[in-house]
């Protein structure tokens, strides 16, 4: 299968270099360039691409502006190039949730060189946005009986995963299930919700925690693929948009009722519990790890530190990361929820989950955080 792409830049050099690169693999077509962001929505409807890689400051119309377009006229994935720092973090959350997939850090330096690490990055992520489904739109899930699950086996609490060590090897998978929401009994009391995401996650973060009011009853940790540079303007946005305070976690931090505390990137993040209280510990990103942040390793903490008192959440996203974590926690005696396909950018991490029978619950995104303001206590 070739995938074609529209490449929508002001800069010359990097439309020919990144034009140049894409073709190179032999899987992927460049078929335009536009040199900025109106003339980028003309070609759009006019070529109808697989996937569109975006600038965001460019002249005539800014990227931004143009995937707004292009999600009114004819969706299609695209994929944001930005810099990485807190202004490029502040513009590309814009960019996303007006509707872009993913982002890649555009970096000149980089990109002028024979890199074949920086080639194959490239390459994969356009192979990868380009089975996304850009501007998914959460639809309630169907109400069905309630999953009666067998009480959980008693067996000793697994230990957590350390960095580049202890990731479980995968265990022989179930049957593919779906479970989808009903309205249940009593809300039951987490002493932790742990949320997990990547591709897709910011727009679907902020669509769960602006649900939540300031009194929610539960701490919450998240855990987002992204760069060093961006969470901490991450979850600024957050906060200003949510009635519960949301803030980047450091070293130490205490877990409390009402506080999202969001993994910062390029480390990983544990939660220990000291007498009943939670406590944040941030390492170092272990290069042997894909993910810094990793959703396996938060998780698989929380397996040790809180067995049968955690709620996992896993959201949109490429990969597997979270299904070993979800393990863990489900064979703690923890219960698990997870994202439904039609409302996923790229049904990934909440597939592995589903696909190894997992979830509790499976839901559309938009009935996630009114299912939280009505389950936990």
């Amino acid at each position: 299968m070739t995938v074609s792409v529209l490449v929508v830049d002001d800069s010359g050099f990097f439309r020919k270099r990144l034009t140049e690169i894409l073709t190179a693999s032999g899987q992927i077509k460049v078929v335009g360039a536009a040199t900025n962001g109106r003339e980028g929505v003309e070609l759009a409807e006019k070529l109808r691409p697989d996937v569109i890689t975006m600038d965001y400051e460019m002249p005539v119309m800014d990227g931004i502006s143009a995937v707004r377009e292009i999600m009114k006229r004819h969706p299609v994935p695209v994929l944001m190039f930005s810099s990485l720092t807190y202004e490029g973090a502040r513009v590309t959350l814009d960019a996303l949730e007006a509707g872009a997939v993913d982002f890649l850090p555009k970096n000149f330096e980089e990109i002028a060189r024979d890199s074949s690490q920086l080639q194959k990055i490239l390459i994969d992520r356009i192979m990868d946005v380009a089975g996304s489904r850009p501007g998914a739109k959460p639809a309630p899930s169907p109400v069905a009986a309630p999953v009666t699950r067998p009480a959980p086996e008693k067996r000793a609490t697994p230990a957590s995963p350390r960095p580049g060590r202890d990731i479980p090897r995968p265990a022989p998978e179930a049957p593919p299930t779906t479970r989808h929401s009903s309205r249940r009994g009593a809300a039951k009391h987490y002493s932790v919700v742990a949320i997990g995401t990547s591709t897709g996650g910011p727009v679907a973060l902020q669509r769960v925690l602006t649900a939540l009011p300031a009194g929610f009853p539960a701490p919450l940790v998240l855990v987002q693929h992204m760069p060093a540079s961006f969470t901490p303007a991450f979850a600024e946005r957050l906060n200003k948009l949510c009635q519960i305070e949301v803030r980047q976690a450091a070293d130490g931090d205490m877990l409390k009722p009402g506080l999202a505390l969001l993994a910062p990137g390029g480390k990983q993040m544990m939660i220990e519990n000291r007498g009943g209280q939670g406590r944040i510990r941030i390492l170092p990103g272990d290069d042997r790890l894909n993910y810094k942040p990793c959703v396996d390793v938060t998780f698989g903490s929380l397996a040790r530190s809180f067995p049968g008192k955690t709620l996992g959440v896993i959201l949109t996203g490429m990969g597997a990361d979270g299904k070993e974590g979800c393990r863990l926690m489900k064979q703690s005696g923890s219960d698990i929820w997870s994202q439904d396909e039609k409302t996923s950018v790229i049904y990934g991490m909440p597939m592995a989950v589903a696909k190894a029978g997992l979830p509790d619950e499976i839901l559309a995104l938009d009935d996630i955080g009114p299912r939280l303001v009505e389950g936990v206590s």
